[in-house]
């Protein structure tokens, strides 16, 4: 039992709330199945109906509202879970070494959040990774990776998940979470809700929070954008002539938050293209011969309105 957590008063949150406490919330409801999205920090109308599901399930009020009542119930429900059931791998931090910062690394480097080698050994490449992956999901950005950072990894790891099919037909295994409909999900995949259905074999529309299902992406393509100053998802949606939602779904981002230097897989058309990054000497002239396109194409693809060009600056090419 955790002793301090029967004898201190809780604070009281309810939808609208952020911050730690809406994280040891979730977190809580998740280890008791009631909670199956993102542990965000943010107290949302998905975390008020787990709440109330929760409530409604141990004979509390279900408000809705975490009193502390609700809270001494989650408290004593999670202490009783067999240890098993705990994410038990260890704080991590700046210096720290073995398994466990391999695993770090590894599951970082498939979010796009570290660009290091997986070596085992945490650095500052890989505090600083944390820090951005913290920032990103509403977490305290300490670069310390405690239960709330592991269990958001987790969460953010597993729920998108790239397979290949009998046919060699790539597709995304995708969690339902509160809201979605067979519609609004192929909207964000860029799919149809035909092709969902033939790939799950459903019958009907219906869906279940927390159901899989496998959301066909094989004429979908990516890139990898590297985040500079100035950028925001609405701006490089508009460059790559993609969605936010869509850049999104596919970083696993809850945030609408970058940071310079993020590296983002964007998903392109079957007209692929190569990000050019300008150095020293460069003109348009000469990146254009260099590819076998044209002035006209690259200004085009990236909205310039002059010939002008800033070392590190990077470039659309198409690929002729």
């Amino acid at each position: 039992m955790n002793t301090n957590e029967y004898n201190v008063l809780n604070p009281i949150i309810s939808e609208g709330d952020t911050g730690d406490d809406v994280i040891i919330l979730q977190s809580k409801l998740k280890d008791l199945a009631y909670f199956f999205a993102s542990i965000t920090g943010s107290f949302d109308e998905y975390t008020e109906r787990a709440v109330m599901d929760f409530q409604k399930q141990n004979g509390l009020i279900a408000s809705g509202v975490v009193n502390e009542e609700t809270w001494q119930k989650l408290y004593q429900l999670t202490d009783e879970l067999s240890p098993a059931t705990y994410d038990t791998r260890p704080v991590l931090r700046l210096g720290s070494t073995g398994p466990y910062v391999t695993e770090l690394q590894s599951t970082l480097k498939t979010l796009l959040y570290y660009t290091g080698e997986i070596d085992g050994n945490f650095g500052t490449s890989t505090e600083n990774a944390v820090k951005r992956f913290q920032t990103n999901n509403n977490l305290t950005p300490d670069g310390i990776v405690g239960r709330n950072t592991w269990s958001a990894l987790s969460s953010l790891y597993s729920p998108l998940a790239i397979c290949e099919g009998d046919e060699n037909d790539q597709y995304i295994i995708y969690n339902v979470v509160a809201g979605d409909s067979l519609w609004s999900i192929a909207k964000r995949f860029g799919t149809t809700v035909d092709q969902i259905k033939s790939l799950n074999h459903l019958t009907s529309d219906v869906l279940q929070i927390g159901q899989q299902l496998k959301i066909p992406t094989s004429e979908q393509t990516t890139t990898i954008y590297t985040v500079v100053a100035g950028d925001s998802l609405w701006s490089i949606a508009k460059r790559f002539g993609t969605t936010v939602d869509q850049i999104k779904s596919l970083n696993n981002l809850t945030s609408d938050i970058l940071q310079i230097g993020q590296q983002l897989k964007i998903p392109t058309s079957e007209q692929t293209t190569t990000i050019y990054t300008v150095v020293a000497g460069d003109s348009l002239w000469s990146i254009a011969k260099r590819f076998g396109t044209t002035v006209d194409q690259i200004k085009s693809l990236n909205h310039l309105t002059s010939d002008f060009l800033n070392v590190g600056q990077q470039l659309l090419i198409p690929n002729m």
